[in-house]
């Protein structure tokens, strides 16, 4: 096939074109070049803007395009109506966040969140129910043609968050570590290139619709993710649970201060159904290879430029900072 992929150079899109690749597909990146264009030197690129420089595709004809770069709707719609019948396929990467966090029900069928104001495009503000849009704007544009992959947490090597890296990392330093809430609390993720797989999958045989794409199945837990960092990494870090209802008191920031922890009271992102997902033909590695995969590329990456995130904010990397985890564990164990 030939396929666009619009960006593909960072961390999702990346680990779809080496997936394409090894696959012998015809890849064309379209992308500004600032992040790693050394990337891919035998493949072809398009320069430029998606916001500005659609212009660029022009006369061009793909077999499937890969987007894990649009936000708001204007930029699927810009993309899908210069492309039009010159396009076979579209893969819009979304997000488990399209649903409100405390709806219990997040099937695929399920309410997603409904802006006030469709016309905004404040990112950062409202990134779920601006992505709910795009899908929308994916599926009038592009009936029976338009895969929605509705992403959870996605992790593994070259991951710029450290949403989930900072585990493998922390309990590779040793030492006693602050585990959070409860070991039984279910958690979910994905590794990029199992939904890159999984998406280019879809794309070859043409399947559309909206699907759940985060895991692994069977379920895991917070406890079983740590236990296999401990064992992965041989570091002989110990686990020390630490009390949700203690993180709320002290003020711990769920999520990006506490990676993969969110407080049972304000809802989860962590109980998304993916039985469509894997009917359809999702697999996962298994979790030691994940934990695995990054610690290795963590322990071999070089630092990386600061990230910027879609409203032009500079992203902070997930994680508790070593200072404070030594101040909570102390405040813990002198209750």
């Amino acid at each position: 096939m030939k396929i666009l992929v619009l960006g593909g150079t960072a961390f999702l899109g990346r680990h779809y074109v080496e997936a394409a690749l090894e696959r012998g597909h015809q890849v064309t990146l379209f992308n500004r070049g600032q992040t790693h264009p050394e990337l891919f030197p035998d493949v072809e690129r398009i320069r430029g803007d998606r916001n500005s420089d659609l212009g660029a595709l022009a006369g061009r004809e793909w077999d499937a395009a890969f987007d894990p770069s649009a936000f708001v709707p204007r930029q699927v719609r810009a993309l899908l109506e210069a492309l039009a019948d010159r396009l076979g396929h579209y893969t819009f990467v979304s997000s488990i966040s399209v649903y409100p966090l405390t709806q219990a029900d997040k099937s695929e069928t399920a309410p997603v969140i409904e802006l006030e104001d469709p016309a905004t495009e404040n990112v950062a503000e409202h990134y779920g129910g601006l992505k709910a849009l795009c899908e929308q704007a994916a599926g009038e544009l592009f009936p029976g043609r338009a895969l929605n992959v509705r992403a959870g947490l996605i992790v593994g090597p070259h991951d710029p968050t450290n949403r989930f890296t900072y585990w493998p990392a922390r309990i590779a330093r040793g030492g006693e570590v602050l585990a959070p809430g409860r070991p039984e609390a279910r958690v979910q993720f994905i590794h990029a290139r199992d939904i890159g797989d999984w998406a280019l999958d879809m794309a070859e045989r043409g399947g559309s619709g909206t699907f759940n794409t985060t895991g692994p199945e069977p379920p895991t837990t917070m406890g079983k993710v740590l236990e296999t960092c401990v064992a992965v990494s041989r570091s002989g870090a110990t686990l020390t649970w630490v009390g949700e209802q203690f993180l709320v008191d002290h003020e711990v920031g769920p999520w990006m201060e506490m990676p993969l922890w969110i407080p049972a009271a304000a809802g989860s992102l962590h109980d998304a159904p993916i039985q469509r997902a894997v009917a359809a033909g999702l697999r996962f590695r298994p979790l030691e290879q994940a934990v695995a995969e990054t610690l290795a590329w963590e322990r071999a990456r070089a630092p990386e430029p600061p990230q910027v995130d879609a409203g032009g904010r500079v992203r902070q990397p997930a994680g508790m900072a070593a200072e404070r985890e030594t101040e909570l564990l102390a405040a813990w164990h002198s209750r």
